[in-house]
């Protein structure tokens, strides 16, 4: 069966999308599946921005970055959604409290400035773990995340 594609994170229409289901959230939200809370899925969707923005997250050694492009990548940047209870890489677990807000306003800037950006910025561009990605993978990578831990607190 064919893969859908993602919807265009770089589209406003998208953006506001992602937007309004962001505002959706409350810190009573709970999830369908999984372990986190509201406050920790909005610190875990800022890992991949945090990544791209911010100089806070290692680059992978040579090896893992090997292993990575080799046996993670596609499953990262390709257009097949995540399953349920996906096991999360070690830069992404939140374990601690944070505050939702501070949390909220941080991803939808993240997610602002990526649309303001625009897919030219992206092309070509360095992933830490993954090298040069497309638009088009960078897309993915954005959009297919927010839109599974969206869906995981059900809105």
């Amino acid at each position: 069966m064919p893969e859908s594609p993602m919807k265009n994170i770089f589209d406003p229409s998208v953006t506001e999308e992602l937007a309004r289901r962001i505002g959706a959230l409350t810190p009573e939200t709970r999830p369908l599946w999984g372990k986190m809370n509201a406050a920790q899925v909005l610190a875990h969707l800022c890992v991949s921005y945090e990544m791209v923005y911010d100089d806070r997250h290692p680059k992978p050694g040579p090896v893992l970055r090997f292993l990575l492009r080799a046996f993670v990548k596609r499953a990262v940047v390709g257009e097949k959604t995540y399953p349920r209870s996906s096991r999360t890489a070690p830069a992404f677990v939140i374990a601690d409290e944070r505050d939702f807000e501070e949390e909220r306003v941080r991803l939808l800037s993240f997610l602002e400035r990526t649309r303001a950006l625009g897919p030219e910025a992206f092309e070509g561009r360095e992933s830490l773990s993954f090298g040069p990605l497309t638009t088009a993978e960078w897309n993915n990578l954005f959009y297919k995340h927010l839109d599974h831990h969206l869906t995981q607190f059900g809105v």
